[in-house]
């Protein structure tokens, strides 16, 4: 698996993604059960409020390799400052129109 992660840019300052590459190396959380090794393509934020350049992101992180895009937890379950992001099902929903169909994407990391 070569994932692609997009975080949310609001939580930057609280989150250096310590915890997405402890759980991707250890295979845990959204992980658990991948068989083939994982490799990080990269890891980015969505561009700020409403995900102005997810789409983009995402794009080149598949350029680069990723076959799968994974939302850090701070995108849909708002870890860690409580708050999931507003617009993450249409983030989501606008990457997956603009990516190849055999992407695949995951909900949360930890």
């Amino acid at each position: 698996m070569k994932v692609g992660i997009i975080r949310c840019m609001q939580t930057e300052d609280y989150c250096p993604g310590t915890t997405d590459f402890k759980t991707v190396q250890a295979k845990k959380g959204a992980f658990e059960g991948v068989e083939e090794d994982i490799e990080i393509i990269g890891f980015c934020n969505c561009g700020g409020c409403p995900g102005k350049k997810a789409v983009l992101r995402a794009k080149e992180l598949v350029r680069r390799g990723a076959d799968t895009i994974a939302f850090a937890s701070c995108v849909f379950k708002g870890t860690p400052i409580g708050y999931p992001c507003p617009f993450a099902k249409k983030m989501k929903e606008t990457i997956m129109k603009n990516l190849p169909e055999d992407i695949t994407y995951l909900d949360y990391t930890h």
